[in-house]
């Protein structure tokens, strides 16, 4: 068994004390083999948030953590750096490698970097971004469970929220379902859903979700849905078939701690045996 932590948006610099305590004893009683952080880790891309953010991430414990940039990660106010170092902050604390990649004998996860120096908060991801990451997915094992990450999401379920989809999402989307993707992972808009491309897009030749977060730990919460996380479990191929489980846990005040409130199951297609 493999299991994914997603931490979206976490705003460093306007977290709340007790969430982040709360994921600290999550993350340490699941002990997840990856965390993947979807972006928007700073609210201000200043240096003391990211040495706050990843103080955090070295506390989780956890030995890989995949990490993208977010809109919010690129200096704002500072033009000269959103210019000329737009990741410098970034950088120094999370690594150069900005769309990293993960592999293991049951996962593929692919990170884009979706952010743009000259979009405020916009994302988007260029032809060669869409072909370099269908091109790595059709590289994948029938073991794998074939994850991208992106900031932006790729789908949203309300009229309201499409203003914020990722620019070049439709031919994203196709690509990198015809390249093998299982889940395209989001944040950026703070409200956790689970949606099944394959209906949404009539023609799409296999199963894929998108799979948004939440704002994990930030102040910076909507009216309908308060600070979360996702679990990602994957068994690995059993039987022909490869099924995962997107767990959506939330912050409740009450209990001071990250309680399970959604579960799904999902399976994906497994190509047929040749000859």
């Amino acid at each position: 068994m493999t299991l994914l932590l997603q931490i979206s948006d976490p705003h460093f610099g306007s977290e709340r004390p007790p969430v982040v305590d709360a994921l600290l004893r999550l993350a340490h009683a699941q002990a997840p083999n990856l965390v993947v952080l979807s972006g928007d880790i700073t609210q201000r891309a200043r240096r003391g948030q990211f040495r706050a953010a990843r103080a955090f991430v070295d506390r989780l414990g956890v030995a890989t953590t995949l990490a993208i940039p977010g809109n919010h990660d690129i200096p704002l106010f500072n033009m000269a750096a959103r210019l000329f170092s737009p990741y410098a902050n970034y950088c120094r604390e999370f690594g150069a490698e900005l769309e990293p990649v993960f592999e293991s004998d049951q996962l593929l996860v692919i990170g884009v970097n979706t952010t743009r120096f000259y979009r405020h908060k916009d994302g988007e991801v260029s032809a060669a971004q869409i072909e370099r990451v269908a091109q790595r997915l059709e590289r994948a094992t029938d073991t794998q469970l074939r994850i991208v990450v992106t900031h932006q999401p790729v789908a949203v379920t309300r009229a309201q929220e499409e203003t914020n989809l990722l620019h070049g999402h439709v031919d994203a989307i196709r690509s990198w379902t015809l390249a093998g993707a299982d889940l395209i992972l989001g944040g950026h808009i703070h409200l956790p859903f689970v949606l099944a491309l394959h209906q949404r897009f009539a023609d799409l030749p296999r199963k894929v979700w998108a799979i948004q977060a939440g704002t994990a730990v930030s102040s910076r919460i909507r009216h309908e849905a308060g600070n979360s996380v996702n679990l990602i479990r994957y068994p690995g191929l059993q039987l022909q078939r490869r099924c995962a489980t997107v767990e959506r846990w939330d912050y409740l005040d009450a209990q001071q701690s990250f309680q399970p409130v959604d579960i799904n199951e999902l399976c994906f297609d497994v190509p047929a045996p040749a000859g």
